[in-house]
């Protein structure tokens, strides 16, 4: 591939990713003329195409499937004229504003402001099994699939607080919740782990890790072994939660935008804004609590009401210097 980089090409308002927080960011910037080009990422639609009934998404009184879902969003952003394209974003310069970001290692885009929608990326345990269960009992997310599973007997992956969180969410609607933690002891908050412990129907499995996921078409059970005394066994369940962790597609905003120690964009409190003037965050790359689609979506929503009411500020600012300069020519 041609790697010779193209001539810049300016834009008032550009916004990286393609998931919930993009597309709700898009629709939002189309509205307020800031003619938004967006480009939509590795995985156009986020996380969610990899997720099949979403139940608790407002005005889908039905439900409705992941990838059906962000195809509404995809066009709804279109429809209010925002420019979508495919390709991610490779490499930034944020020393402006404006600030340069090159598509695909070849086209470089000069932007007014940039808003950044990257996602996340759920850790995953490698298995082949786990690849072609996931969403068919699989899941990385107990808030958002974890009522399917009600009152079956279900399965927690991880020793975090964010399993023991699921745990204890599942522990309210599944008979019994199993726990696997690969090490002798929790990573989790003691305050987590107390609760975990103090819960009945949650069966801790210390030293155990997952060998495969069991079934063709929609999981079966877990094969599991305990790695100190090798002794694998199975677990009928019919649900499983991997909560190891996601990790923020931050990499290239890295030595331009404030994160914290996991890489999650760090934003003012209530609002967008990054450390870099002109640069705003919304959705899973600067949110580590909830992770969910509508947050995602309101955050998208925030930062083009942020880079719109920043972009006014700012060309008021450029107008008064203009007219403040001539009439001291006069």
């Amino acid at each position: 591939m041609n790697e010779e980089k193209q001539t810049p090409e300016r834009v008032r308002c550009l916004i990286l990713g393609g998931g919930p927080a993009g597309y709700t960011a898009a629709i939002y910037a189309a509205r307020a003329g800031l003619e938004p080009v967006v480009y939509e990422g590795p995985q156009p639609g986020g996380q969610l195409m990899l997720t099949t009934d979403v139940e608790n998404y407002p005005g889908y009184p039905e439900g409705v499937q992941g990838p059906q879902m962000m195809q509404d969003f995809r066009k709804q952003a279109e429809r209010m004229g925002a420019d979508l394209r495919y390709g991610m974003a490779t490499e930034v310069d944020f020393s402006g504003p404006p600030h340069k970001v090159i598509i695909d290692k070849t086209k470089e885009i000069v932007a007014d402001v940039v808003i950044i929608a990257t996602g996340a990326t759920a850790k995953k345990l490698g298995l082949e099994s786990e690849e072609r269960l996931s969403g068919k009992g699989v899941s990385y997310c107990a808030v958002c699939d974890g009522f399917f599973f009600k009152g079956q007997e279900v399965a927690v992956i991880g020793g975090g607080d964010t399993a023991c969180e699921d745990a204890l969410y599942l522990s309210r609607i599944c008979p019994t919740v199993h726990m696997l933690v690969r090490r002798d002891q929790m990573r989790a908050s003691k305050v987590m782990q107390k609760r975990v412990f103090n819960t009945p129907n949650i069966k801790v499995h210390w030293n155990t890790v997952v060998e495969e996921f069991l079934g063709e078409n929609e999981l079966e059970g877990i094969k599991a072994r305990n790695v100190k005394t090798g002794e694998t066994f199975i677990l009928p369940v019919k649900g499983a939660f991997i909560a190891i962790g996601h990790k923020p597609n931050s990499e290239i905003f890295k030595g331009w935008v404030e994160m914290d120690e996991d890489g999650y964009i760090k934003t003012t409190p209530g609002r967008t804004f990054t450390n870099v003037e002109g640069v705003f965050a919304a959705g899973d790359v600067q949110d580590k609590i909830y992770r969910q689609a509508v947050t995602a979506a309101a955050t998208g929503c925030m930062a083009a009401l942020d880079a719109d009411r920043y972009l006014a500020a700012k060309e008021a600012e450029e107008s008064e210097e203009v007219e403040a300069q001539q009439e001291g020519n006069a």
